[in-house]
Parts: structure tokens; C-alpha cells; sequence
């Protein structure tokens, strides 16, 4: 069975570079995104009408290419993170992280006892139709390879900040800007850049405190070199939709001389 590339980078302090993909589902992209030199697409099921077929063939050519892609299901529950990781995804970006028992429930759907109690699938994308390692070898081996990711959208989330990523089974932390910024009742005010920094940098502590991960949505290269140089290894820039739509935009704006 093949190793998770993006939790092997991690692992070596590289900082991981990738995009939003929300748009284009031709598995091709991915392809596209490695050449241009990305190193990982976030895969947005929560916003999008990304299937699970989908994923599924984003999955498989995402570990031909050795291109590692991270899937946001539409809710971080049992059924979700079972049927992503059953088909192939090592991933998981788990959106609207509430507490700490929530945090709980992920660890326990993502991983085989001891660690949790995933349910048991047999040969399948997942574990590469590879049939010469044991039962016990493939979970063992699942365990090690699975990184999960979730995100604190909610004031109500920060109570357990420290408790969450103290937690086994937790890989990585991260906040979800909008929805904070929404929750907080600062989305659109003057305040907001100001107040979504202060949260990023609680994350960012809690990070360092118990050594996990800390991932970053960026929407400049500004932004982008502000939170690698503070410690964010796993970094998110832009959308496949916003990239396509700025650069239409500024080529017709050129071609018709607006």
C-alpha cells in the first residue's frame, strides 16, 4: 500500500502549497495543478455538487500521480468520512469542528481500533487492491497514513481549542474565515481582518503547543508568505473558480481595451 504523501512532507517541515478545488470535475486537473507546480487540491464537497463518484476518481488518479488531494465532506460524521476514505482519499478537511467531543467522533470514524472504530472495508481503492498484506498490516498501515484536518468556524469552537489539538488523531488546525467571521458578527465590518488574525493566531499557538499542523487559507502571495513565516505549513491559495475567473477577466478586460 502506498504512503500518504502530503502527511510525509509534513512530516519533513516542507510547507504544502494547493488550491480549492470547487469547479472542474475532470479528474485531469489534477494533473494540471502537479504541473503547474501545486503540491496538493482541497476538494470542497460542503459548497459544491462534487458527487461522491467524483471524489472517487479524483482519489484513484490523485494516488497514480502520487498528487495528494484533501476532501471536505458536506459534514464530518461517520457516514461521510467512511465512504471518502473507503474510496481512496487520505485526507479529510472536516468542517464545522464545534467541540471537542465532535473532534472525538472524527478520530473515532477515521481510524481502526485501538485508535477508533472505523468500519471495516475489504479490498478497494483504499487499500490499492493490495491483497499480499494482512488484515491487520492494512489497518495498521491506514492508522499510520490517515491525516485529518478540521476546521473552528464558530466562537463557540475556541472553548475547546486546547483540547482539540492535544487530541490523538488530530493531525492538523485550521479556521474556517467566513463562517468565524459570520459567527463573530464581524463579516464585512472594518474589524474583521483584525479579529480573524487574533483567532489565527490562537490556532497557531495551540499548534506549536502540541505539535500538530497548522493550515491557512490565503488569498495573496502577501498573505501567503505572512503565515509560512509564522509556522503554517499546510497552506491553501485561492480556488480553481477564482483563478479561471480572474484570469478571464483580466484577458478580456486587455483584449477589449477596457
Amino acid at each position: 500500500m502506498q504512503p500518504n504523501p502530503m502527511r510525509a512532507a509534513l512530516k519533513r517541515g516542507e510547507p504544502q502549497i494547493g488550491t480549492w478545488l470547487t469547479l472542474v470535475r475532470n479528474p485531469a486537473i489534477l494533473s494540471l495543478m502537479q504541473a503547474a507546480g501545486l503540491d496538493f487540491a482541497r476538494v470542497d464537497m460542503e459548497h459544491t455538487a462534487l458527487t461522491i463518484e467524483a471524489i472517487a476518481d479524483l482519489a484513484v488518479l490523485s494516488r497514480a500521480l502520487n498528487f495528494p488531494i484533501a476532501v471536505r465532506p458536506p459534514k464530518a460524521n461517520r457516514e461521510w468520512i467512511t465512504r471518502l476514505l473507503d474510496v481512496g482519499v487520505w485526507n479529510l478537511h472536516c468542517p464545522q469542528v464545534e467541540n471537542a467531543a465532535h473532534a472525538k467522533e472524527i478520530v473515532a470514524c477515521s481510524r481502526y481500533a485501538p485508535l477508533g472504530l472505523r468500519g471495516n472495508g475489504g479490498l478497494s481503492a483504499a487499500t490499492d487492491f493490495d491483497g499480499s498484506l494482512s488484515v491487520s498490516d492494512r489497518r495498521t498501515h491506514a492508522n499510520r497514513e490517515v491525516f485529518v484536518t478540521v476546521m473552528f468556524e464558530t466562537a463557540r469552537a475556541f472553548d475547546d481549542l486546547d483540547a482539540i489539538a492535544a487530541m490523538p488523531g488530530i493531525d492538523a488546525l485550521t479556521i474556517g474565515p467566513a463562517d468565524l467571521a459570520q459567527d463573530l458578527g464581524v463579516f464585512g465590518a472594518p474589524e474583521q481582518a483584525k479579529v480573524l488574525d487574533a483567532h489565527r493566531d490562537r490556532v497557531l499557538a495551540a499548534c506549536r503547543k502540541h505539535g500538530k499542523v497548522c493550515a491557512m487559507l490565503v488569498g495573496s502571495f502577501e498573505e501567503m508568505q505572512r503565515w509560512k513565516d509564522a509556522g503554517a505549513l499546510l497552506l491553501a491559495y485561492s480556488s480553481d473558480a477564482d483563478v479561471l475567473y480572474r484570469g478571464y477577466s483580466a484577458a478580456m478586460k486587455q483584449i477589449k481595451g477596457e
